[in-house]
């Protein structure tokens, strides 16, 4: 008996140790890859939500601009300087706002109620501008301190031929108009630059207006976007190059910064 016993080998201290030594190896390891693979899926995770909040404001600007002018046959609403069917006012201070775009088209009221053949038509104002963002940057102590942005806001006005004005929308009883809304925080820059048919640029203050808005052919659009959050693992000078001369956003910190170009066509315009 005392033979038998004495042939079992044991586990001893030593290799218990061993063990559990290289348990804790594999754990940290499998730790370290889930990291770098979360933190990486993060990235491009965040880096997709603020490229399609951009681009869904740039899908709302290409449809609008593509109306803009527009209007039916036998739409006899008289007209006026307020009803160039793009208006851009250039910003002209880039740290205090960016462009501001007025769209202006027209529409059928409804179905008719008298004459089967006889409509009524409406005129509608659509305007794309930014304001100071007020999110408070949490990076700065204090808790007083907004961070360095625009929010984007949209709205949509009534035009009344009886008081040749803007209507206003809390008042005019039409539920497709609507006064200022947010449709966007964290926006670097919102620029807009209208071109002619031969591609020239076509400058003023604002630009275009009156005459030369019913020369606008295409508008090259551009918006940044910035993340909420710090993106980069640390601080370096990042220079974004905006098509708007004297606009470039050059920022040592750690936000990731998106930057959307597109050309609309105002295909309506001219089309009187």
């Amino acid at each position: 008996m005392k033979k038998k016993l004495s042939s079992i080998a044991g586990v001893t201290l030593i290799e218990i140790l061993i063990g559990i030594l290289i348990s804790v190896v594999m754990m940290a390891a499998m730790f370290t890859s889930y990291t770098v693979v979360n933190n990486s899926y993060s990235q491009v995770a965040d880096r997709a939500k603020i490229s399609t909040a951009g681009r869904d404001v740039i899908g709302m600007l290409l449809r609008d601009i593509r109306l803009a002018g527009f209007k039916y046959h036998n739409d006899n609403i008289p007209t006026s300087n307020e009803h160039a069917p793009i208006i851009i006012t250039k910003s002209s201070n880039f740290a205090q706002s960016c462009d501001k775009i007025e769209i202006v088209f027209g529409t059928i009221a409804g179905k008719p109620t008298g004459d089967p053949l006889k409509y009524e038509y409406e005129r509608y104002k659509i305007t794309y501008e930014c304001k100071k963002s007020t999110i408070i940057d949490e990076t700065i102590p204090g808790g007083s301190t907004v961070i360095e942005g625009f929010a984007v806001f949209k709205s949509k006005h009534r035009w009344n031929s009886t008081s040749s004005s803007w209507s206003d929308p809390a008042t005019d009883s039409d539920e497709t108009t609507y006064d200022e809304e947010k449709i966007l925080d964290y926006v670097q820059d919102l620029v807009f630059i209208p071109f002619d048919e031969d591609g020239r640029i076509i400058a003023g203050s604002p630009a275009p207006s009156d005459s030369e808005a019913y020369d606008v052919k295409t508008v090259d659009i551009s918006i940044v976007v910035r993340s909420s959050k710090a993106f980069y693992r640390s601080s370096a000078m990042r220079t974004i190059t905006s098509i708007a001369t004297g606009r470039d956003i050059a920022k040592d910190d750690r936000y990731f910064r998106d930057t959307i170009t597109v050309t609309a066509n105002a295909r309506n315009i001219g089309l009187q």
